[in-house]
């Protein structure tokens, strides 16, 4: 039989004066009413709390706090709250040169599945809008768990941008010698020799998307869409150093930390990484000194 705390539902409507039946009938009546109210005030939190999350990420976010709810139901409020937004994109202007006389590297990544942090590393370069300007950021990602390891941002296009975002990345992270794939477009940026000595330097192995096929860098491109949708579009920079702060928070706290990543079963990148330590610390699969640091290098 129901309790409420510790008295029985039928002590209850007999000090009441109400029959069990009546009571039912009028929990039934109100409870989802409740519920409901209830909900919508979680989702509207959670969406104020991560605005640009969408109905399925909200949903993740919700079901971890325990609500028992599904990405349709989740949907149907938010478009009924007016909780859903499309972004609309402007002018993009130009951040690859391809036309150098660097030499280009094969595509070692093209068929690499990183099964652990530091195997492959990708990194790309984006525009973003100021007030009266551009100016560009370069990012190294590890692919393994999306987490943006290295970043670098500067009102030019030069191969400084690119290597300031590697230098981040290498005094981040730890890994072994020529076990680790760096992987771009064919930029001047990433072709050129400063950038290649520096790869060399640090024993990490260079790869270029093949001619045509942008989807070969396609987990860079992706983190800058998400980049753009969560973060820069709706944005009004005062300058350089406003959109620095602005974007490195995003990076650094919300994007590595906070945001629920889809192909991370919905673990931000610094959580995923931390899962896999303790999985392979737990399995004795890193015994050695050297594949330890390689694992807890974050």
């Amino acid at each position: 039989m129901q309790q409420q705390g510790e008295v029985r539902i039928e002590r209850l409507c007999r000090l009441a004066g109400v029959s069990r039946a009546g009571y039912y009938r009028h929990w039934q009546a109100a409870a989802p009413g409740l519920e409901e109210t209830e909900l919508r005030d979680a989702i509207q939190r959670s969406a104020l709390k991560n605005r640009k999350y969408g109905h399925r990420r909200i949903t993740i976010d919700l079901q971890r706090a325990g609500w028992p709810i599904n990405k349709k139901r989740v949907l149907r409020i938010m478009r009924e709250d007016n909780l859903l937004c499309v972004p609309k994109r402007a002018f993009v202007p130009p951040t690859t040169n391809s036309r150098h006389h660097w030499r280009i590297y094969p595509n070692l990544a093209r068929h690499v599945l990183p099964m652990a942090v530091n195997q492959l590393w990708v990194a790309d370069i984006t525009y973003v809008r100021l007030a009266e300007e551009f100016v560009y950021l370069a990012v190294v990602l590890d692919a393994f768990s999306r987490r943006v390891v290295g970043w670098s941002m500067a009102s030019h296009l030069k191969a400084e941008l690119a290597l300031a975002a590697l230098e981040m990345a290498i005094a981040s992270r730890r890994f072994l010698s020529e076990s680790l794939i760096h992987h771009s477009d064919r930029g001047v940026q990433y072709a050129c020799g400063d950038y290649i000595t520096r790869l060399d330097e640090a024993g990490i192995l260079p790869s270029m998307s093949r001619s045509g096929c942008p989807y070969d860098n396609a987990m860079a491109e992706s983190f800058m869409r998400t980049l753009k949708n969560e973060e820069v579009d709706g944005r009004q920079y005062r300058d350089l150093t406003d959109a620095q702060a602005s974007i490195g928070h995003f990076i650094e706290t919300v994007y590595n930390r906070q945001r629920l990543h889809s192909a991370l079963s919905y673990c931000s990148p610094a959580e995923f990484e931390e899962r896999h330590i303790q999985t392979l610390l737990g399995s004795g699969h890193a015994q050695t000194p050297d594949q330890i640091a390689s694992i807890t290098s974050a």
